[in-house]
Parts: C-alpha cells; sequence; structure tokens
C-alpha cells in the first residue's frame, strides 16, 4: 500500500512565475526522492504537473499544483520506501522553498 505525503509550499510569486520556475527547477526536487536519478516521466496539464520515477524496482508518482499564492506537491510513496517518509518530506519542503523564494 502507497504512503501519501502531501507539501504546501507558500510563494509571492503570482502563478505563472511560480510555475516557470517549477518547470526549469523540477529536476532539483526529483533528485531529492529516492532513485531521483531513475527514469521521470513528466505531464503538464494546465498548471498541474503529473510525474513518476522509477528506479530501484519501485515507482513513485506524484502531482504538483501551481497556484496563485502556494504550490501543492502530492506523493505516493510505495512499500518500503514508505517508511522514509517524515524525512523524505523535509528535504521535499527545503528543495522546493528554495526554488520559489522570492529573488
Amino acid at each position: 500500500m502507497a504512503t501519501p505525503i502531501t507539501i504546501s509550499i507558500p510563494h509571492q510569486l503570482g502563478r505563472a512565475e511560480a510555475r516557470r520556475r517549477i518547470e526549469t527547477g523540477f529536476a532539483s526536487i526529483i533528485r531529492q526522492l529516492p532513485g531521483g536519478g531513475g527514469t521521470c516521466s513528466e505531464r503538464w496539464d494546465g498548471d498541474q504537473l503529473t510525474f513518476g520515477v522509477a528506479a530501484i524496482g519501485q515507482t513513485i508518482s506524484g502531482v504538483v499544483d501551481v497556484l496563485d499564492t502556494a504550490v501543492t506537491i502530492r506523493i505516493e510513496l510505495p512499500g518500503v520506501l514508505a517508511m522514509i517518509a517524515s524525512g523524505l518530506k523535509g528535504r521535499l519542503e527545503k528543495a522546493g522553498q528554495l526554488l520559489l523564494t522570492k529573488r
């Protein structure tokens, strides 16, 4: 059974700039996932990114919603990877905050 992680990262960039940063920097977020160097698929539908990462015999799937004042990331961690969910959530939050910090 998969374990969900939900992260909401507030920003002050506006939807268009937040999406641009997610598009250009998504690889830095994916690298935080176990097996993040594996095969990754990405598909945008409006301001929603659906992705999957396959590595080490596991598939991690998720959705990123880009909103006006926040970006929400929902990730499903399969089986044994669920044991690292709490530590992973902190790393993902930090990577997302760095990406969305107003410069």
